[in-house]
């Protein structure tokens, strides 16, 4: 998917509930949560506060993309855990 089109020619395609993003806006990552007017609502992938993502600025991370994400997620939790 790209910022600019959904991916597929259609800028009016969105991601689907469940699906693991980017928001290139925030440069953060998380899974979609809903749609709500022009907004998609999106959580960080290891749970934590939902925030706005303009659509545009959404797309949908590739496999390799999200185990990297779900790797630094898991480790980042390690890290707290030892501290």
């Amino acid at each position: 998917m790209t910022e600019d089109d959904g991916g597929d020619g259609n800028p009016s395609a969105l991601p689907a509930v469940g699906e693991a993003v980017r928001d290139t806006a925030r440069d953060r990552v998380g899974r979609v949560m809903g749609h709500e007017g022009p907004y998609l609502q999106v959580r960080p992938l290891g749970g934590g506060r939902e925030w706005d993502a303009d659509p545009r600025h959404v797309r949908t991370l590739s496999q390799g993309e999200l185990l990297s994400a779900l790797l630094a997620e898991a480790n980042a939790r390690s890290r707290q855990r030892t501290r």
